[in-house]
């Protein structure tokens, strides 16, 4: 949902997804002279409770003083940026955002101008596409704040997984607890396939009479060995089929099939392994479509897998059963299908990167492709935002991997681009945040595991590409995978708008330590023109345009 509201000068532009409410703020230059801030005041509608939204930073001159980790409330230590974001929001919520502009000093606050907006959340479960997202951020202060330094394992009652799945396995588990025997079957296609208590919902879910069949990784020892492993554990290998060929490849997809009497009608799919680390531990995202056209496709997709082919003989067959869409867009969802002969996929991504007008927002788990780091050289939109697990993809030190990091920081160096690299807190000796801790659910991806891009989001007509493919060329000519390509779809640009800017948003703070001087003193909230550099040619600048949706 999207509400936009401009009283005395002051303009608030809300965006709602499920779990997030994204918050753009416009005031005209010419009134931000002596600016301190914004206060943002939340009226909870569904649970009767009001308050004023917390932030990590106070003025020095009215510091209370709180330990570790504490948040101020922006009633007295206003919030110094033109867009923030309410991360506690609940899904299918109504709420009232007050958001003030403060003038005066740290011991006077004044407002100067007040909006009010009403907004809903959106559920995960709506129309015929539904978006989960996990948390993703196992690393962080609220997960301190919670749990301390444990591991999530070592949590009671299983509290730590509850909130590190976010509802993303409770909405996979439903999904497979609402098949009927006799009228539902589900076809399944997995690279890690190794989380037992799924294995074992889904030995249950064979015992009530539905029909699973599963086709899952085992071309690689890893995670060959561990899927064989859980596999025999929860009794389900007569309804597997191990995919053999192509050693050197991988058989990377996530997705699932339900048919109804013989019929497919929906596809679970998106960039969540089916295993402890890709349910609960780097950040993932599960794409529900209740669209017969395309689970079709993808139960094709999943019978050519079952008849476990050669790479070689995969090709054309997949190209036959996705072709790539015509440009510009003029179908709501499609899917593309891998292994390929060419890299044209990656082409049509990037004609599409660059027909952003206002924003292009990706995800990187593995490095940037070639591909796209010509997006980020030349694309027109004033605003490109890259999430990015490291800088470089893996690998060796030397000469090859200097170069690449120096290519990274030179499109880092332009004003539209905006890069985060995933990291955590190693120490509680910066302005007093808690140390955090990786969960150790995952190896080889810590954090940014999501595979999507969202071109022009805000716009009528924002498309979000997804699935389990990496933007790479591996991704496109050797390995299994799927990518969804949806048209037209606000409420799910919004979700993944929306939960982007969280991860975005949390890596980019984590990574922005890096440059502080372990003895550098704490920085408290300004009372200069910290406004400043957010008019003008900067990025904050087109940050501000963009979420506030103002032309200057």
């Amino acid at each position: 949902m999207r509400k936009s509201k401009t009283t005395n000068g002051l303009k608030v532009n809300a965006i709602s997804g499920t779990y997030v409410v994204l918050l753009g703020f416009n005031l005209p230059e010419n009134l931000c002279q002596g600016l301190l801030g914004f206060s943002i005041h939340r009226v909870d509608h569904n649970e009767n409770e009001a308050y004023y939204l917390e932030a990590m930073k106070a003025f020095a001159e009215t510091d209370p003083g709180l330990p570790s980790g504490a948040m101020y409330s922006t009633k007295y230590h206003p919030i110094q940026s033109f867009q923030w974001a309410d991360y506690s929001a609940k899904p299918g919520y109504k709420y009232t955002y007050t958001v003030t502009a403060l003038k005066g000093d740290p011991q006077n606050l004044i407002p100067i101008a007040e909006t009010k907006i009403n907004i809903t959340t959106e559920s995960p479960e709506s129309g015929n596409q539904d978006v989960f997202f996990n948390r993703g951020t196992a690393a962080s202060q609220e997960y301190v704040r919670r749990f301390g330094d444990r591991r999530p394992e070592d949590v009671p009652n299983n509290k730590a997984f509850e909130w590190l799945s976010r509802g993303i396995y409770e909405a996979l588990e439903n999904y497979v607890n609402t098949c009927v025997p006799g009228i539902h079957a589900l076809r399944i296609a997995a690279y890690e396939f190794n989380y037992l208590p799924f294995l074992q919902l889904l030995k249950t879910t064979i015992d009530r009479g539905v029909d699973v069949q599963v086709v899952y990784d085992a071309r690689k020892d890893s995670p060959a060995k561990e899927n064989d492993k859980q596999v025999a554990a929860a009794g389900i290998a007569a309804n597997c089929k191990r995919r053999t060929e192509g050693k050197s490849y991988i058989s990377h997809n996530k997705f699932i099939v339900k048919l109804e009497n013989g019929n497919p009608i929906a596809v679970w799919t998106g960039g969540m392994n089916f295993s402890d680390g890709g349910i609960f531990g780097h950040s993932n995202v599960a794409h529900l479509l209740e669209d017969t056209t395309v689970a079709g496709k993808f139960h094709a997709y999943w019978e050519d897998l079952n008849n476990n082919p050669k790479t070689a003989d995969l090709k054309p067959v997949v190209e036959t059963l996705s072709p790539l869409p015509a440009l510009p867009l003029n179908i709501d969802a499609s899917c593309v299908f891998s292994p390929r002969k060419t890299l044209d996929a990656l082409e049509t991504y990037k004609s599409l990167a660059l027909s952003a007008k206002s924003g292009l927002f990706m995800t990187f788990a593995f490095g940037i492709n070639e591909i796209f780091k010509e997006v980020y050289k030349s694309s027109k939109a004033p605003l490109r935002f890259a999430l990015l697990e490291k800088t470089t993809r893996p690998m060796k030190d030397g000469p090859e991997k200097d170069a690449e990091i120096k290519e990274i920081q030179l499109l880092r160096n332009k004003t539209e681009n905006v890069f985060a690299i995933g990291d955590f807190i190693k120490t509680n000796a910066f302005d007093g945040w808690l140390k955090e801790k990786l969960s150790g659910l995952n190896s080889a991806v810590n954090y940014v595991h999501n595979k999507f891009m969202l071109v022009d989001p805000l716009s009528n007509k924002p498309i979000v590409i997804t699935g389990s493919a990496n933007f790479s060329n591996a991704s496109t000519v050797n390995n299994d995978e799927n990518m969804v390509i949806i048209k037209g779809n606000k409420r799910v640009a919004d979700i993944y708008l929306g939960e982007y800017m969280r991860l975005f948003s949390h890596h980019a703070f984590r990574e922005s330590l890096k440059w502080r001087k372990p003895n550098e003193p704490p920085k408290p909230l300004r009372t200069d023109d910290w406004w400043k550099d957010n008019f003008g040619n900067t990025e904050r600048s087109s940050r501000r345009k963009f979420f506030a949706k103002v032309k200057a």
